[in-house]
């Protein structure tokens, strides 16, 4: 690399690490100094741009270091003697000779994962046990007629979307909750459960686990048959074969019964237990079985859609809408809760440590049973804001109690949970977060069913890459390694704890902390996580010469091909001292990956502070600290502060962090926040900075279209505007244009310049659209426009009703919000104060 930002720019778009400051203090004392955590935003599945060099697939098990608290993988930053065939781990220096299959390893013959544009490097593992993803569909019929329609045909389409060999299950409640059978040929078939009772984990777990047959080809009971041996079952249907199965009583002669079924029992389709697993309970390098097909059971709830494409279809056509009477005035009976725990109960039983995921679409929220967010009577809201923090939300503890107990459970199962809500009131999203949170399920808050934007959305989720494998990964665990002077704090994603400790873990526990593995139900490759680290080294000690903060990330996951797969990220930093070097140490500083790991912190703190001012007050200090270490000033003489380049952006930053939704709650549901912030925990830097300070851009007739400031400033009569805040994707007319365009003049030939011009951003706003997950809202608007709100309400009220800033032109926000320049003079203010 030539130069060391262009070294950064490719780790960010290659490897898909990002780092707070590239340069690291090396004492505990001097990082706290810093203000802003030392951190690293990482993308496990990260995909390698198509102008880089592509790896070869490496279909071998990754070579470990022999030391048992170390066990870090092979990788271009290891010393390598070629002579001896021995190579040193850079993180605990243990030397290690290479295995036989690497004989012929020499300075010109070098194995992929040892070439230094292979910091990352993806091996898949032949001898681990392979099963399809499966896709479980959980569907809510308490709506209309026209919603119902247009839900069907988005579930027909996303069935065609899927590999042949994916298994799928259909489930669907009103305010009964029905599991379906597959392949019934002429009969429709289904096992009910009253969704107002609460039934437990046991009961399901009993009903489900009668009717899931032996592994087909294992010489036990075939389908209907009972689970444990015993009698077959009365009522139980006969086998698609014709003849009923021979029952395995115990004793009598013939193949023996398989072990029962249950979660976690050492069942024929456990290929979590399977293969390497590094830092688990597998030790590398033993023996494994041969890669043969997995012995799958016989289940009637969860099929390959090759096997039941024409049951599974019509069987979505007959869906109708829920048949029970809703009286006047009182919303439907909405079992969601009870359905979501049916669902999650039949995967943990038929396919427990298998990738997986809960598709669950919700019209409304959920009126009885478990996990009930809101009575009956539609005279008594959803809660709101102000009901949970008077303590005034009756069903909210009760609900989030439940709801995290059935995302404990899938996150055990490593089973995702998606959540497509489409509905113009609440669902109750606030209380299920921890549901998709933890699992990292996919989540869509639309008005309709019958929206492009969900329609849009959801088929963007079983998007494939360049060899029609979907672009997402299963049941996955990403583990962290680190050199000696770091430890792990916590993430801050969506994803859950392992629980597995270490040396390297810190006792100070920040986000999802004590542990240095993390679980995800799910990944896709712009799934990013937030890593808070702890410098450990003492204060007063010397760097050591040629030392390095090494840190590398050992992702394991189910590829949507069904095969095991094991992805390593290497990288380092240097050290520095902040006493002799504070000036080598901001200018590694990184200030949108800065800017997004405050908004995390600040969202955490938040959420977990029922949304008091407290976050904003941290957030303030943190700024004025910051501030006073890194710029230059005279004590109280606000006029002599100036920031560096590397630093001039980030107080605009937390200007626009403080208004955002991410920490304003008002004019925001429970809902609309809970999802906000599960977007801003899941997505990479550049596009989480775009919703902290969204970007705008104007068209005119002065030349080609160029980004301005977010500012009243910039909404001018003869001006088109286009605003990118991430969630919503909007054009706005000036005055003047407006009126043109009411005129018709567009249409006229002799007017083609203004045709360009109204089309210039129409074009860009679909090149937008089209890359973003989920889709954004797309709105079209003029000057005093109802819907000119969305962008008056994020630009920087430079102009108000009552500010002596006034400037000529622009549009005034009625707002009693400071505006930047007023913020700016009061962090100067504070930041130079003696006092």
């Amino acid at each position: 690399m030539s130069t060391w930002e262009e070294y950064l720019l490719q780790q960010q778009n290659v490897d898909g690490v990002q780092m707070t400051w590239n340069i690291w203090p090396y004492s505990r004392v001097d990082a706290q100094k810093l203000v802003v955590p030392v951190a690293t935003f990482f993308t496990p599945l990260k995909e390698r741009p198509a102008d880089q060099p592509q790896q070869p697939p490496l279909e071998y098990d990754p070579v470990l270091c022999q030391k048992s608290t170390c066990k870090a993988v092979l990788n271009p930053l290891c010393m390598v003697d070629f002579r001896t065939k021995i190579w040193q781990c850079p993180f605990c220096q243990q030397r290690n000779p290479f295995p036989p299959h690497y004989a012929a390893i020499a300075e010109d013959n070098r194995p992929p994962e040892l070439y230094p544009q292979f910091t990352t490097i993806e091996y898949t593992l032949k001898k681990a046990t392979t099963l399809p993803p499966i896709f479980l569909f959980v569907v809510d019929t308490c709506i209309s007629g026209d919603e119902l329609k247009a839900l069907k045909e988005s579930l027909t389409t996303a069935l065609s979307l899927l590999p042949a060999d994916a298994f799928v299950g259909l489930i669907t409640f009103g305010r009964m909750v029905e599991v379906h059978e597959l392949n019934v040929k002429g009969i429709a078939r289904s096992y009910v459960f009253k969704g107002a009772k609460e039934v437990t984990q046991k009961q399901i777990h009993d009903i489900i686990a009668l009717h899931i047959g032996r592994p087909i080809g294992s010489g036990g009971p075939a389908a209907g048959a009972p689970a444990h041996g015993g009698a077959p079952s009365h009522g139980m249907p006969q086998p698609q074969g014709g003849s009923m199965p021979t029952p395995q009583f115990p004793g009598a002669p013939g193949p023996r019964p398989m072990m029962p079924m249950g979660p976690g029992a050492p069942g024929p389709m456990g290929p979590a237990g399977v293969g390497p697993v590094l830092g688990g309970k597998i030790a590398p390098g033993m023996p494994q079985v041969a890669p043969i097909a997995p012995q799958i059971p016989f289940n009637k709830f969860l099929q390959p859609v090759s096997e039941c494409e024409a049951s599974i279809n019509d069987l979505i056509e007959q869906i109708q809408t829920d048949r029970w009477p809703v009286p006047q005035g009182q919303r439907p009976n909405r079992a969601t809760g009870a359905a979501l725990a049916v669902a999650v109960t039949l995967l943990e039983v038929a396919f427990p440590n298998t990738g997986a995921r809960i598709m669950t679409f919700i019209g409304g929220a959920c009126t009885i049973g478990p996990g009930m967010v809101v009575g009956e009577e539609l005279k008594n809201p959803i809660r709101s804001w102000h009901d949970i923090k008077e303590d005034n939300a009756p069903f909210m503890r009760k609900a989030t109690k439940f709801y995290d107990s059935l995302a404990a459970r899938a996150v055990k199962n490593g089973h995702a949970v998606d959540i497509f809500s489409c509905a113009l009131d609440q669902t109750g999203l606030a209380e299920m977060k921890n549901v998709f949170n933890t699992t990292n399920g996919f989540i869509i808050m639309a008005d309709s069913f019958k929206s492009t934007l969900f329609k849009q959305t959801f088929q963007k989720v079983f998007e494939k890459d360049a060899n029609g494998h979907l672009k997402m990964g299963f049941h996955a665990t990403m583990e962290i390694k680190l050199g000696n002077g770091v430890k792990v704090e916590g993430a801050f994603g969506c994803c859950a704890s392992a629980g597995v400790k270490n040396p390297v873990v810190s006792e100070n526990e920040m986000g999802t902390g004590g542990t240095c593995q993390w679980k995800f139900g799910s990944l896709t490759p712009k799934n990013t996580i937030a890593l808070l680290f702890e410098i450990s080294g003492q204060g007063g000690t010397a760097v050591p010469q040629g030392a390095r903060a090494m840190i590398q990330f050992v992702t394991q996951y189910q590829h949507s091909d069904g095969r095991k797969r094991i992805r390593v990220t290497t990288t380092c930093r240097n050290w520095a001292d902040l006493g002799t070097q504070q000036a080598n140490i901001a200018y590694g500083f990184d200030q949108e990956a800065a800017a997004v790991v405050m908004g995390r912190l600040a969202s955490w703190r938040a959420s977990n502070e029922n949304d008091t001012p407290d976050a904003l007050r941290w957030l303030d200090r943190s700024l004025i600290r910051l501030i006073q270490k890194f710029a230059d000033y005279h004590k109280d003489d606000p006029n002599s502060l100036r920031l560096s380049d590397k630093f001039s952006l980030f107080p605009q930053f937390m200007f626009h962090l403080r208004r955002s939704q991410f920490l304003q709650v008002f004019n925001n549901s429970p809902d609309e926040t809970a999802y906000y912030r599960h977007i801003l925990f899941s997505e990479n830097v550049m596009e989480s900075t775009t919703m902290i300070q969204p970007v705008l851009f104007s068209y005119s007739f002065n030349g080609p279209p160029e980004p301005v400031l977010l500012d009243t400033s910039s909404i001018l009569p003869d001006r088109i505007l286009l605003m990118d805040d991430y969630f919503h994707v909007l054009i706005y007319h000036g005055q003047t244009i407006h009126s043109w365009r009411k005129m018709n003049y567009h249409e006229d030939p002799q007017y083609a310049s203004f045709k360009q011009l109204l089309e210039a951003p129409v074009a860009d706003a679909a090149a937008i659209l089209q890359d973003r997950f989920p889709i954004p809202r797309y709105i079209v608007t003029e000057y005093e426009g109802s819907q000119a709100r969305f962008l008056l309400s994020k630009v920087n009220p430079s102009l108000t009703h009552n500010n002596p800033y006034s400037q000529e032109g622009g549009a005034p926000v009625f707002t009693d919000d400071v505006s930047l320049q007023v913020f700016m003079e009061h962090l100067r203010k504070l930041a130079v104060s003696s006092s």
